[in-house]
């Protein structure tokens, strides 16, 4: 065997065991009942506290986890939500997306990515994202959290889990759980 096939083999072994460990960690299902939580935040570039427990009460809520502000995913999923941050609270939905990267940038993310429409929260060292069970560690050891996206309803029960680095399907996948529940609770 080459070097090169060597090399390649070792490289596809290793993926497969990420993979395969990634998979042992997944995210909250849907099913299990959402951790509560109160983080700072900003909405609009002012600073603001989110709490779960609160926005639950007003109907469900989509909470999503991003690796770091103004990053390229990062910004491209939050101008998503921004567009479509007026369907959701058509049907009573919250919007709140939660950071562990640059946490110290919320506000500003906020008023500039996010567009003024949904609020931004920092979560140093990732911990609300631990108990979401969508952290990891970086190389250099600081906690971030997956790109996770979660709708739950009123009563705290998860309706949708899901992870996936690349934003495109984050915001159809919580639009489509928020109309289920939306059309279900009519």
């Amino acid at each position: 065997m080459t070097r090169l096939a060597t090399n390649l083999a070792k490289a596809a072994t290793s993926l497969l065991l990420v993979l395969s460990a990634s998979s042992v960690f997944a995210a909250l299902p849907e099913g299990a009942k959402a951790p509560d939580f109160q983080l700072d935040a900003a909405l609009a570039g002012k600073p603001m506290n989110f709490s779960l427990a609160k926005a639950l009460k007003k109907g469900p809520v989509v909470l999503y986890f991003f690796p770091a502000a103004f990053t390229q995913g990062c910004t491209v999923e939050a101008h998503e939500f921004a567009e479509a941050t007026d369907e959701f609270s058509k049907m009573n939905a919250t919007v709140i997306g939660v950071t562990a990267g640059n946490a110290d940038r919320v506000a500003e993310f906020s008023k500039l990515e996010c567009r003024d429409k949904f609020a931004v929260a920092a979560d140093p060292g990732a911990k609300v994202a631990a108990t979401y069970q969508t952290q990891f560690r970086t190389k250099d050891g600081k906690a971030l959290s997956e790109r996770t996206s979660f709708v739950i309803a009123p009563d705290g029960k998860i309706l949708l889990s899901y992870t996936d680095p690349n934003p495109e399907l984050h915001i159809q996948k919580a639009m489509s759980a928020v109309t289920a529940w939306y059309k279900a609770a009519k």
